[in-house]
């Protein structure tokens, strides 16, 4: 088992509430920290509200009321500018995938160490690496429109890992792979965790949730309830 490491939570809500227009409240007064090294599985009916708090998270929405910090910064008050930094330190595994249809495989998983600087042969062999893990060495050169819904997952999966991140965030990570790939790519997402990452996966997939000796966030009602199994890496 994996200690908590005393130290200041990578993301912070304090009384975040998110509505749309004039519509109802998706989330209402969340109250939460989450920490290095923990695991959690975000759970909730459809339409519950697990997609809205993962883009929160990613910082593509503001709250509406209450504060959001992520790595201690109050969302609220950066610029455009000083969220793409915090960004690229976040790894995030989308429900549409969000691939680049003119960029081939490979580019599409270097694209985050491109971003951050990393020299094109580091990026290519780390990006090859990845993709042979999750079984995608033979798609190099193959553009995202002409793959599967679960080679376009892993694709999406692999750009999103390569970088390491403090914070990884996957909605429905495994909702297009079968059974044996899934279990492959949770031990991928824990495996991060165990190096300091800490990992939100959105799933309705319960085997996963009780296998796995972590916290569940469960979304009811637009509150969000903690259950941990060993109070690992949340308050």
């Amino acid at each position: 088992m994996i200690k908590e490491e005393k130290s200041d939570p990578l993301i912070s809500l304090q009384d975040v509430s998110v509505h749309y227009g004039d519509g109802d409240i998706v989330l209402k007064n969340v109250n939460l920290d989450l920490y290095k090294k923990s695991f959690h599985f975000l759970t909730g009916a459809s339409g519950a509200g697990k997609t809205t708090l993962m883009r929160l998270l990613y910082m593509g929405i503001k709250p509406s009321d209450g504060v959001l910090k992520i790595f201690g910064e109050d969302v609220s008050n950066l610029s455009s500018e000083d969220l793409c930094k915090l960004r690229q330190r976040i790894g995030v595994v989308f429900q549409d995938f969000n691939l680049l249809n003119h960029l081939s495989v490979l580019q599409n998983v270097e694209l985050p160490l491109k971003v951050v600087g990393t020299p094109s042969l580091i990026r290519q062999r780390q990006a090859k690496e990845i993709l042979d893990w999750v079984g995608l060495g033979n798609c190099f050169d193959v553009y995202p429109d002409t793959l599967s819904g679960g080679q376009k997952q892993r694709v999406a999966i692999a750009r999103a890992v390569i970088t390491k991140p403090d914070i990884l965030l996957a909605d429905e990570p495994t909702g297009n792979v079968d059974e044996q790939i899934a279990n492959k790519l949770m031990n991928l997402f824990y495996g991060l965790r165990k190096m300091g990452t800490c990992v939100v996966v959105a799933t309705h997939y319960r085997q996963f949730v009780n296998a796995v000796h972590c916290s569940e966030l469960t979304i009811d009602n637009g509150r969000v309830f903690a259950n941990n199994k060993n109070r690992e890496g949340v308050k």
